[in-house]
């Protein structure tokens, strides 16, 4: 098949190029240029010139054409926007999710046209198709699996998408990328989010919200006792950053309106379950909702999930109440669900 293969300059990206290759598919390897790595350079250190060359190394390796393709245009109308205006909200948002849908399997489809049979990444995740119907299944890699970054894609662009690593573990990633010399085989991968490269996510508000004091005020007993920087640095559950003595502190509350961030020392108290929020914005790969309300749920990428049931009311809208108690349920993260391997879609967190 001829297959497009997005190549970000890390060793699993890498090895996905060259098992396809290696399998004598018609591969073009693309790096995707995004806006920030240019603007805000002087935040912190922007590696695209080190993935770049890292890239281009692989490709004469494997004798595979590279295109470089600039979108730092879609990145900040699909992505970086929505970024900014969740946390003006107060919400807390999940680019990386929107990264995969708007941009990587979204206008980099719309920008190499239907050239390609397929689109392939270095995402651990699996796919299979049943009944013409594609599934997205969880990695072989339980604590590298990707599908809760992945489950808001469309049926048409699963059915495109390719992902020759899903089935490998990392440590058997990194045996094949030293078997083969690959350039990026001792590389270290990248923690951060998918548009900052290794910027903070607090100095890019900073840059874009700026910012504005406020008090932070203990919860129980409605009192005072330090200040912040502006309610868009937390999230409900944080716990580091407050700059407080006498904890630990964590972020419970937020009064978007007065700018007031509500701080509490006993956020582990047996009567504080945490076991039940609400959702909104369904998204179901299959395109339906799932007959079985006994699900498993994950509410941040990561191996930790819940056993959970899943209430949809009449007005389209869910109740989710879990099998356990979790510490950071914030609105504006998603909830991604699953039927054993299979992941089904996701939801936004409205509160």
């Amino acid at each position: 098949m001829k297959i497009a293969v997005l190549a970000s300059g890390g060793v699993d990206s890498s090895v996905a190029l060259a098992l396809l290759k290696k399998q004598g598919h018609d591969v073009t390897a693309f790096y995707l240029k995004i806006w920030l790595e240019d603007e805000l350079t002087h935040l912190g250190s922007c590696p695209w010139e080190d993935d770049l060359e890292y890239v281009t190394k692989l490709c004469d390796q494997y004798d595979v054409p590279l295109e470089v393709i600039p979108l730092q245009r879609e990145y900040w109308d699909e992505v970086v926007s929505y970024a900014i205006d969740e946390v003006k909200q107060g919400r807390t948002p999940n680019p990386d999710i929107f990264c995969n849908l708007r941009v990587k399997f979204g206008c980099f489809y719309e920008k190499i046209g239907n050239g390609f049979a397929k689109v392939a990444t270095g995402h651990y995740a699996q796919l299979k198709e049943f009944g013409g119907v594609a599934e997205l299944l969880r990695a072989k890699d339980v604590v590298k699996d990707q599908t809760y970054f992945l489950s808001h894609l469309r049926q048409d662009q699963l059915k495109k998408a390719l992902f020759p690593i899903g089935h490998l573990t990392k440590k058997e990633v990194r045996k094949i990328a030293s078997e083969e010399g690959i350039p990026s085989q001792d590389r270290e991968e990248s923690q951060g989010i998918c548009f900052l490269g290794e910027i903070k996510f607090s100095e890019f508000l900073k840059h874009h919200l700026g910012e504005k004091p406020g008090d932070l005020v203990e919860f129980e007993a409605n009192k005072i006792v330090g200040q912040h920087k502006g309610f868009w640095f937390h999230t409900i559950g944080q716990r580091k950053g407050l700059g407080l003595s006498g904890g630990p502190w964590y972020v419970v509350k937020k009064d978007i309106k007065n700018n007031i961030v509500f701080i509490s020392r006993n956020y582990f108290d047996v009567d504080k379950v945490r076991n039940k929020f609400f959702v909104t914005n369904f998204h179901w790969i299959s395109g339906s909702a799932p007959i079985n309300s006994d699900l498993k749920v994950k509410l941040r990428h990561g191996p930790q999930e819940y056993g959970c049931i899943l209430q949809i009311l009449p007005s389209g809208d869910g109740v989710v109440i879990l099998d356990g108690r979790d510490q950071g349920i914030a609105p504006g993260q998603f909830a991604v669900f699953y039927d054993g391997d299979i992941c089904l879609g996701c939801a936004m967190i409205a509160e």
